[in-house]
């Protein structure tokens, strides 16, 4: 009786903490995923923030990123939208790095007003890459030729089934450096007047949190509970938002044309990706 009570009073005089919505953007950059195996990217993130920030009372939204990078392309896109969103509501950005949050995925950090870690955080790693593998020796060995058509001297640009060409190696590092001059400007502007030392700050390599502090980095070294009971009082509660779930309780997932493949060409694309993800949290040890 007494809580039915409570809640007819109007909110400016409920005795009520704070409530802080939480968004978790974990895991691996890339475009596509499905509910069996989910990545982040805009069509995944996108109705959990436009949630988060729909909460009308709340001063802030929290977000728990935990990503060692992945796709420029998504990783601006979350960025983008997370900064539209707060711009729209007027509401503050809090990110809180669990593991790691390293190219692309601090990219993303850069859209929070303010950057936590833990001291063992990994930060960093503001640079491009491209990796891949090539096959010409191994098609001779098994005495498969290999048969391309073009119209277009250029279609066929890094082909691997045919040996690495100067050219196109250098036609790759002159994508990688605008990509990369991108990536400082976002550094730049987001990190104006804490950025240590641009030239370290910008090779491609990753600190820890306490160092990523001593670089400007980040912001502050903590945990989220702990931050943001300090911030908005010890009643502050913390409310994780979750994607919709479907009719069997599963998540729906973001439109993606791998839903639409065969069993073979899914197996195949799936196990190429998880190769890639692992790739990804291996390089910090993860």
């Amino acid at each position: 009786m007494a809580g039915f009570l409570k809640r007819l009073l109007p909110k400016r005089f409920r005795k009520e903490g704070v409530v802080i919505p939480v968004v978790r953007l974990h895991g691996p950059i890339m475009s596509g995923g499905s509910q069996f195996r989910p990545t982040l990217n805009l069509a995944a993130a996108a109705q959990v923030l436009e949630k988060a920030f729909s909460f009308k009372d709340a001063p802030a939204v929290a977000i728990s990123l935990n990503s060692p990078g992945g796709s420029p392309v998504q990783s601006r896109l979350v960025f983008t939208r997370i900064r539209e969103l707060a711009r729209e509501k007027q509401k503050k950005v809090l990110v809180f790095i669990e593991d790691v949050a390293a190219s692309g995925g601090y990219m993303i950090a850069l859209a929070g007003d303010e950057i936590i870690a833990d001291p063992t955080s990994i930060v960093g790693s503001i640079g491009v890459v491209s990796g891949g593998f090539g096959f010409p020796e191994l098609l001779k060995k098994i005495g498969v030729e290999r048969r391309v058509y073009t119209a277009g001297e250029n279609k066929v640009i890094l082909d691997p089934f045919q040996p690495e060409k100067e050219k196109d190696i250098e036609y790759l590092k002159t994508l990688q450096l605008e990509i990369h001059q991108v990536f400082i400007s976002m550094v730049r502007e987001r990190r104006a007047g804490k950025l240590k030392n641009d030239d370290v700050v910008f090779s491609g390599l990753f600190w820890t949190g306490t160092r990523g502090l001593e670089l400007g980095l980040i912001d502050g070294l903590g945990d989220m509970r702990q931050e943001l009971k300090r911030r908005f009082g010890a009643k502050t509660k913390l409310e994780l938002v979750m994607p919709a779930r479907g009719l069997f309780g599963r998540r729906i997932p973001g439109i993606s044309s791998a839903n639409l493949e065969g069993a073979g060409a899914g197996l195949a694309t799936g196990l190429v990706e998880a190769a890639e993800e692992k790739a990804l949290w291996s390089r910090y040890g993860l």
